[in-house]
């Protein structure tokens, strides 16, 4: 009976309840979103690169390498020598490897050099394959294939040639104008460090820095050359059917110097400790393997502070919202002295009045969760497909998870003592009421 008066109560004063109800469903789907958002972000942080199981290169502090080979940030670590690479590719455990070299840039975007297996192997987000959104991968030596942010802020396209500098700095006096690159691809919106990296082979950028070489190549050279001459004639007819890129160059044939960072995918995951702490005891040449999750994580960390900021702010704002529904009430109270006096005369005792009023509050509260969790539901999956090629923000299933229905739970037993100081004054006026009737 209680709710049936509450409700009865709140049509009478539709404007103003109707307008408290926005107030507090806008301000619970804003704390709904950014809860949402700050456990999203760090998941989506976390899979910046996915699939790769291990990340080796020169010692120099877990998160130095993994800033400079992953977000492009920081100084490259010194080399690795080519025999490391060749030891690592050669691990049963290893099923395949892609060599980076960095040091360069290209009007201050950074210069990646690699091999066609960086768009073959490397993943982000949800297990997600790089995408070309025009062209292909590597064709020939002096390709370069550019992110998504570089060809829209430099108006690039495919068949443009570009020059790289030599050095991390924005100006470069030591441009390689004699090795000019044809952008062969432009990858495909993924909102992670890729949309702003320039990859280049690593045989162009050995030639850009030294000249070509002519010379005869390694040991090792000569049989990956071999090797993918053999299998180019033996499934010549498979190869006409692939992608340009793989059918007019191999870039794995070539045997670069050395590079300065080589992720590992592993055929087995759980080997990923054990060959860590091979190649960290390494004797041949100092080396230092990283876990590409366990280093993500241990980022996040230093940057935790900013997503508690942004929670305590959104709870301020409910706050604000709820204390607007507490004067409201209160506001309201002086139009409500005859239907006060009114109660009273019919038996409601003042207890009874104070009820009345913390019900009508948490009504309102109710159905403002309730609009506002459908709200953010479908706000989100209308932005998911925005979020995750913008902000490399992937939205995974469940959206509300326990957090967010401890954030309920906490909105309601404050709205509970929020409506204790209306409630109190209704409780007051009844015993009044009371008073005079007697």
């Amino acid at each position: 009976m209680l709710s049936t008066i509450a409700i009865e109560s709140l049509k009478r004063r539709k404007t103003t309840a109707i307008l408290t109800l926005l107030s507090i469903t806008i301000s619970i789907s804003l704390l709904l979103c950014v809860d949402i958002i700050r456990t999203q972000v760090k998941t989506s942080f976390t899979r910046t690169v996915s699939g790769v199981d291990l990340i080796v290169g020169a010692p120099s502090g877990q998160l130095n390498l993994l800033l400079s080979s992953v977000f492009n940030i920081g100084t490259p670590t010194k080399g690795i020598e080519y025999k490391s690479i060749a030891a690592l590719q050669s691990n049963k455990q290893v099923s395949w490897l892609i060599p980076l070299s960095l040091g360069d840039t290209h009007r201050g975007f950074r210069v990646v050099g690699t091999t066609n297996s960086f768009f073959d192997h490397f993943k982000y987000g949800d297990m997600q394959s790089l995408e070309m959104a025009a062209g292909s991968a590597f064709t020939q030596p002096l390709s370069t294939v550019v992110g998504a942010d570089i060809a829209k802020s430099l108006g690039y396209k495919v068949g443009d040639k570009i020059i790289i500098s030599h050095g991390l700095g924005s100006v470069s006096f030591n441009n390689h104008d004699d090795h000019p690159f044809t952008i062969s691809g432009i990858v495909k919106k993924t909102g992670t460090p890729v949309d702003k990296a320039v990859y280049v082979t690593l045989q162009g950028l050995e030639e850009a820095h030294t000249g070509p070489k002519h010379s005869s190549t390694s040991m090792l050279g000569r049989k990956s050359a071999d090797k993918a001459k053999e299998h180019e004639h033996e499934h010549e007819h498979e190869h006409d059917e692939h992608t340009e890129e793989h059918a007019a160059y191999h870039s794995e044939a070539f045997t670069p110097e050395s590079v300065s960072v080589v992720m590992l995918g592993l055929k087995h995951r759980v080997t990923a400790l054990q060959l860590q702490y091979q190649i960290n005891q390494s004797k041949n040449e100092p080396l230092m393997a990283i876990l590409p999750g366990m280093a993500l994580a241990e980022l996040w960390q230093i940057m935790g502070n900013v997503e508690s900021l942004l929670l305590g702010l959104s709870g301020l704002i409910v706050i604000c919202a709820l204390i607007g529904l507490a004067t409201m009430l209160l506001a309201t109270m002086r139009e409500r002295y005859q239907e006060i006096a009114v109660l009273r005369t019919i038996g409601a005792g003042p207890f009874t009045l104070l009820l009345l009023i913390q019900i009508e509050a948490m009504l309102l509260t109710i159905v403002s969760a309730a609009l506002s969790l459908g709200l953010v539901a479908g706000l989100m999956s209308a932005l998911k497909p925005w979020l995750s090629s913008t902000y490399g923000l992937f939205l995974s299933s469940p959206l509300f998870g326990q957090s967010s229905v401890i954030i309920i739970l906490l909105i309601l037993g404050c709205t509970y003592l929020v409506s204790l100081f209306p409630a109190v004054a209704a409780y007051r006026r009844g015993l009044h009421a009371g008073l005079n009737a007697n």
